[in-house]
C-alpha cells in the first residue's frame, strides 16, 4: 500500500454506500457522495446514516493525515436541512491537532453550498505507523 488515499479505498462500506476520497493533505480532506434513490429514506430524503458514512470518511482521512493509526472516540453528527439526490460534499479539518487526541469538524454541503450538516469528531491516535508512505 502506497497512499493513504489506497488504504481508505478499502472501506467497503463507504466504498458501497459510493463516498470518494476527493483530496487529502495533514489536516484537511474533501470527500464527496452522489445521494441517489438508494440512499433515499421514506420521507425521500437522504438517510442521515449515509450522511453518516460520508463525514466519517472525511474524518478517517483527517485523523489519519499524519500518518498513525487514528481511530474515532466519539462522534456527533447536526443535521440542518434536508439532502436530496445529487451530490453531498465533506470538508473535513483538523480544528485541534493533539498528539493523542486529535479533534475535527467535518461540514456537509449540498450541490449548491448549502449546508447540510455539521459532524464533529474526536480520535484517539496510537503509536502504530499506517502501511502507507503518502497521502496521495
Amino acid at each position: 500500500m502506497k497512499t493513504l488515499k489506497e488504504l481508505l479505498a478499502k472501506d467497503h462500506f463507504a466504498a458501497n454506500a459510493g463516498v470518494e476520497l476527493l483530496e487529502v493533505s495533514p489536516g484537511y480532506a474533501r470527500a464527496r457522495m452522489l445521494v441517489t434513490v438508494k440512499h433515499l429514506n421514506a420521507g425521500g430524503v437522504c438517510q442521515g446514516g449515509a450522511l453518516f458514512t460520508l463525514a466519517d470518511l472525511a474524518f478517517a482521512a483527517v485523523a489519519n493525515s499524519h500518518l498513525k493509526l487514528t481511530l474515532s472516540l466519539n462522534a456527533n453528527i447536526t443535521f440542518l436541512r434536508s439532502a436530496h439526490e445529487g451530490y453531498v460534499y465533506a470538508e473535513a479539518t483538523e480544528t485541534f491537532s493533539h498528539a493523542r487526541v486529535p479533534f475535527i469538524e467535518v461540514r456537509i454541503t449540498d450541490d449548491e453550498g448549502q449546508l447540510v450538516a455539521i459532524f464533529t469528531s474526536s480520535g484517539y491516535r496510537k503509536n502504530e505507523e499506517l502501511p502507507v508512505e503518502t497521502l496521495k
